[in-house]
């Protein structure tokens, strides 16, 4: 190769070199993370997202932060209750980086400080409530973790936001003796729903019952009240017809004798039924006289015969 090719090949690659050496220090942060910069082995600078530019041989990235909401599952812990109940419970933290300077420098592993704060935490919290309290208190038990968890992350540059008991896990004898507690308690719920049913249908029969008595009655009622009108207006139309022939009578204006004679008859109609004694009026006795009369001088030629 001849002498004037070397030197500018030599030139390009240099510049090549050089392009790749600045493109090296050339540092793009993206979005929702932090660059913690240390310049001679002493923090220097967080680079938030944008470009920036590092120092060769001066600057250097000592760590990478992410700024999102952050789960870490924990396994389960064990624990001892005030009755002195042991449990295993598994706690689910939600965390996020607030300051990456001191969560860099402020603790050497955040996350076994994390797990080994809330084990700790969770025992002590456990510690002063029953199994019946701390199974029927997650929300209280949350609260309290969560307080203590970010009181306690704060010099480290995290927030603590949320904390959940995953699971808690009683012995096999409290399960079992839970299981029949729960069955138990089913039963007792199905026969009271039985029993009530039954009432129900009892109260329902009785009503019935009753309605059909009520509405027999007003039936035998209204039957009575009809059967009473009834003989009401009988005794309307008879007073009405008797009404009607004494106007009839009174029309016919008849003589005294016929009223004589029709009072005989009535006399005689009265005399036909067993009374010892009757009382003949003054005005129909001389009828009376006169019809003996009558029937004497009818009978004697008979007897003289």
């Amino acid at each position: 190769m001849p002498l004037f090719f070397i030197g500018p090949l030599i030139w390009i690659v240099l510049l090549i070199l050089l392009i790749a050496f600045i493109a090296s220090n050339i540092v793009i942060v993206p979005q929702a993370r932090a660059y913690v910069i240390e310049r001679l082995g002493t923090y220097r600078d967080t680079w938030n997202t944008g470009l920036h530019f590092k120092v060769p041989l001066f600057e250097r990235i000592a760590r990478k932060v992410t700024l999102k909401e952050q789960v870490v599952d924990f396994p389960p812990q064990p624990v001892i209750t005030k009755d002195n109940v042991t449990m295993q419970i598994d706690t689910v933290v939600y965390f996020q980086i607030t300051d990456p300077k001191m969560f860099t420098y402020g603790i050497e592993s955040p996350m076994a400080a994390i797990e080994n704060l809330t084990a700790t935490t969770l025992r002590n919290i456990i510690g002063d409530l029953e199994l019946d309290q701390t199974l029927t208190s997650r929300d209280i038990i949350n609260t309290k973790m969560r307080a203590i968890l970010d009181e306690a992350t704060d010099a480290w540059g995290i927030k603590v936001n949320r904390v959940e008991l995953k699971n808690i896990i009683p012995p096999a004898a409290i399960q079992e003796s839970m299981e029949k507690q729960m069955k138990a308690e089913r039963e007792r719920r199905e026969a009271i729903l039985v029993a009530e049913g039954k009432k129900q249908s009892a109260i329902l029969v009785a009503e019935g019952e009753k309605e059909a008595a009520v509405l027999a009655a007003e039936a035998t009622r209204l039957s009575k009240i009809k059967e009473a009108q009834g003989e009401a207006e009988a005794l309307l139309a008879v007073q009405k017809a008797l009404a009607d022939s004494i106007a009839l009578l009174n029309d016919a204006a008849p003589s005294e004798q016929v009223i004589r004679l029709k009072s005989l008859e009535a006399f005689g109609k009265a005399a036909d039924g067993k009374a010892t004694k009757i009382i003949i009026p003054s005005e129909i006795q001389s009828l009376a006289g006169l019809a003996s009369s009558f029937k004497e001088v009818m009978t004697e030629p008979k007897d003289s015969k």
